[in-house]
């Protein structure tokens, strides 16, 4: 066991917020568990105004990628309107025969599953060798996650979405880079919204970051961010929250708080089990939300069925 600064404070949330065994042993699904029936029937009857708002950002050559980690996403086309127009199209593919004037365009997306708007897999982060329910980072192979992949999250993001802007509380655009996003920041803005958070919730903390960005990404992917602090790990597990979302490359603050990489992510994904969606769009929702006074909402965020896969991308749409 490695010893460094903070190594105590992160083993006290450890042992404070662990579920592993809380599900049986079989469990792949972590805080997700916390929506049933009853959560998702709530969530649907926040649907008043029929609206419907994108929270993802394009995935496209202009996002946040650096190429240090993970490539931006490219979309390259392998029939276009100009081959149709040029001729080239007049023999259908595949044996179809001749086109008589039917003409297409078809393409291949090529995306790192966490370049842009995403969630992490249970099976994204290890520590001291396990994952998520205490299993072996050995599972985790070239051929993807034997278990804890994305996939066990299919179908499960439909639930009560919660917006905490927190930037809008504290009175600026953008939250500066390690600002560290305290529970009791967290209780201030949901009472200003006069919002609760509740069991089977996501929670969705707009820092602005993202918007400051986005001109000009810098390092917003991996580099100093705001984002919330180790210290509400205990207070998500209390109150059973199943998701967190944040529009910063990843949720928790940077630089970070104790001398380990990610210590949340340890916590809350490794040890809670918690869902993690990062890269957000979250200003068309704000701007909307703060015009109807209005901070809860049905949340449709769903996880694509990537077998193995440590992350995927997502199309996520609030519904007010």
């Amino acid at each position: 066991m490695t010893d460094f600064r903070g190594r105590d404070i992160l083993d006290k949330y450890i042992a404070q917020c662990s579920n592993w065994g809380r599900w049986g042993e079989d469990d792949q699904l972590g805080t997700l568990n916390h929506v049933g029936p009853e959560q998702v029937r709530a969530a649907a009857a926040l649907v008043r105004r029929g609206e419907t708002i994108s929270c993802t950002l394009p995935f496209d050559q202009r996002g946040p990628q650096t190429g240090s980690l993970r490539n931006n996403p490219k979309n390259m086309m392998t029939a276009t309107g100009a081959d149709h127009l040029a001729g080239a199209q007049e023999i259908l593919p595949s044996g179809f025969g001749p086109a008589k004037g039917y003409g297409r365009s078809d393409d291949v997306l090529i995306i790192p599953n966490q370049s842009g708007t995403q969630w992490d897999s249970l099976s994204h982060i290890f520590w001291e060798g396990r994952m998520y329910n205490g299993r072996s980072a050995g599972l985790v192979s070239s051929g993807g996650a034997a278990r804890n992949g994305i996939e066990n999250f299919a179908g499960k993001l439909v639930l009560r979405g919660v917006l905490l802007d927190v930037a809008a509380h504290e009175g600026v655009d953008a939250l500066e880079p390690g600002h560290a996003i305290s529970v009791e920041t967290l209780e201030a803005t949901a009472a200003a919204q006069g919002v609760e958070v509740r069991q089977g919730d996501a929670l969705i903390v707009r820092t602005g970051f993202l918007a400051a960005r986005r001109a000009n990404w810098g390092d917003y992917a991996g580099g100093a961010a705001p984002g919330l602090s180790l210290h509400t790990a205990p207070w998500l597990h209390e109150r059973k929250v199943a998701a967190v979302v944040s529009d910063t490359w990843g949720v928790e603050v940077r630089p970070n708080e104790v001398d380990c990489f990610q210590p949340f992510h340890v916590v809350a994904l490794v040890h809670m089990g918690m869902a993690i969606g990062e890269i957000f769009d979250l200003e068309q929702l704000a701007t909307r939300c703060r015009e109807v006074n209005t901070y809860e909402f049905l949340f449709t965020a769903p996880a694509l069925p990537i077998t193995g896969a440590s992350g995927c991308p997502v199309g996520a749409v609030a519904v007010l």
